[in-house]
C-alpha cells in the first residue's frame, strides 16, 4: 500500500473529534474539505451543526479554510455564511493550490491539517503538501458523479487500510 495513501488519522466523522484535539496535536490551521466531510455536497448553506462546529473552532483560536474541488459560487457562499475563508477548485489531490494558500496565510506546514473524506483526493493532496490529514468516512450517501468514480477505487482501498490497521485513530493521539 502506498505510504501517500494512509492518513496521519482517522474519524468516523468530524463531529466525534474534540475541539482541542488539533490543539493538543500542535495544529493550528484547519483546511475543512466541504462536500461529505462537513455537509452534503447538496447544501448551499451550512446547517445548525456546522454551524456550532465552525463557531467552536473559531472560538478555540484555529485558523480555518474551506477546502473544495466545486466551483467557486456555491463553496464562497458557504464559506461566507460561516465567515471563514475558502478555496475553491482546488484541484485536489494536486497540491499546488494548498502551497500557495499556506504561503498566502503563512500557515506553517507542521501546524496545518487537511479533513476530509476520500483517500485519492484529500489524503493524498495532503500528503503531497507535507501536511496532516484526518480521514473521515462520508456523511451522507450520496456523492456527485465525480466523486462517485473516486469511490469504487476508495473502497477496496479503505477496506484494506482496515484489515490492515493502517487507519490510526483520532482517539490514541488524545489524552
Amino acid at each position: 500500500m502506498c505510504k501517500k495513501l494512509i492518513p496521519h488519522y482517522y474519524a468516523a466523522s468530524i463531529y466525534e473529534v474534540p475541539l482541542d484535539f488539533y490543539k493538543k496535536n500542535g495544529l493550528k490551521n484547519l483546511l475543512l474539505d466541504l462536500d461529505n466531510t462537513l455537509d452534503s455536497y447538496r447544501a448551499s448553506f451550512p446547517n445548525q451543526r456546522v454551524q456550532n462546529l465552525i463557531s467552536g473552532l473559531k472560538t478555540q483560536g484555529y485558523q480555518i479554510v474551506i477546502v473544495s474541488n466545486n466551483k467557486g459560487p456555491r463553496v464562497k457562499k458557504y464559506a461566507e455564511a460561516l465567515d471563514v475563508a475558502y478555496l475553491h477548485s482546488a484541484r485536489k489531490p494536486f497540491a499546488f493550490k494548498f502551497k500557495k494558500l499556506m504561503a498566502k496565510e503563512n500557515f506553517i506546514p507542521v501546524e496545518t491539517i487537511l479533513i476530509g473524506d476520500q483517500l485519492l483526493t484529500d489524503v493524498l493532496a495532503s500528503k503531497r503538501a507535507h501536511i496532516k490529514v484526518l480521514l473521515t468516512e462520508k456523511l451522507v450517501d450520496e456523492d456527485q458523479w465525480t466523486t462517485r468514480i473516486n469511490r469504487v477505487i476508495d473502497r477496496p482501498l479503505r477496506r484494506k487500510l482496515k484489515r490492515q490497521n493502517r487507519l490510526p485513530s483520532w482517539r490514541n493521539f488524545y489524552e
